[in-house]
């Protein structure tokens, strides 16, 4: 007779235990909502106050060193929010500190081009001249259905029509279309990896240096 009790009794304190534990998942108490509350709108205020102190260029998407900055502040607000152990003053010193290198690094590209050349790289040309840059395209890691993608999104529907495709230093891909200006200004300091087919091409175009 006392065993089946006992048993009865274990089975109760473990539906019980599962119980409390499935509670917690849905609602943790007043205490956390209020902290995530405060805790939320606190972070929110440093995060904006530093971001305009710093300037647009903190949060704009200009290469990949730019992504992962915005990434990184995002994440670090989620912890601020969801994690008790990380008090505010300690997500407002994370903030502080990824501004702060995003700045100083911007600031030091600005003036030195092997910062630049060793944070952002160089955009990469893809196609010229509706001829595609293999050498170039394997590099990327891109192929060419990706790069008839890109000129089908510009809304160009020949390749013929197409100065340039390019890899920008964030990742996307832009292309430029061929105006029969000769003006080749937005091309100046496009990484290129030209084939003897493109490298007359432009030969060409331009004529000799004088």
């Amino acid at each position: 007779m006392a065993e089946p009790l006992l048993h009865r009794r274990r089975t109760a304190g473990a539906f019980g235990s599962r119980k409390g534990e499935l509670e917690l998942i849905f609602f943790r108490g007043w205490e956390s909502l209020l902290r995530t509350l405060v805790v939320g709108v606190l972070a929110y205020i440093v995060l904006v106050v530093f971001l305009r102190l710093s300037g647009k260029r903190t949060l704009s998407k200009m290469n990949a060193f730019d992504l992962v900055v915005t990434v990184a502040l995002g994440s670090t607000l989620a912890t601020v929010l969801l994690t008790k152990d990380v008090a505010l003053a300690d997500g407002a010193l994370a903030f502080a500190l990824l501004i702060g290198l995003q700045f100083a690094v911007t600031w030091s590209s600005v003036r030195a081009r092997w910062v630049r050349q060793a944070v952002t790289g160089d955009p990469l040309m893809l196609m010229y001249r509706g001829e595609f840059l293999r050498a170039a395209l394997r590099q990327a890691r891109v192929t060419e259905a990706e790069v008839r993608a890109a000129v089908r999104a510009a809304g160009i529907g020949s390749l013929g029509q197409v100065q340039a495709v390019v890899l920008e230093t964030d990742g996307s891909i832009n292309v430029v279309g061929a105006d029969g200006g000769g003006d080749e200004s937005s091309l100046i300091g496009v990484a290129e990896h030209a084939e003897p087919g493109a490298a007359t091409a432009r030969g060409r175009k331009t004529g000799p240096s004088r």
